[in-house]
């Protein structure tokens, strides 16, 4: 089973939160998102959510190819 360190990559007002209120959460709940940063998310994709980013195509498209690059090392 995973396992995620929230104090490390989340606000601290969300890091006791059950995990489907985090995926709900706008974009800036996590460590190092500013408001704005959110707000340029949402104006580019459509990001509005922590779910909404895990769902992005070109989010999930650089994760693949970072798994590769780490397979071929």
């Amino acid at each position: 089973m995973a396992s995620i360190d929230l104090d490390k990559v989340l606000d601290k007002a969300w890091a006791d939160k059950a995990l489907p209120e985090i995926m709900d959460a706008p974009v800036s709940a996590l460590k190092g998102v500013s408001n704005r940063d959110g707000e340029l998310l949402d104006q580019a994709f459509g990001v509005k959510t922590v779910a909404d980013l895990a769902k992005l195509k070109y989010v999930r498209w650089a994760q693949a190819l970072a798994a590769l690059d780490n397979a071929a090392k």
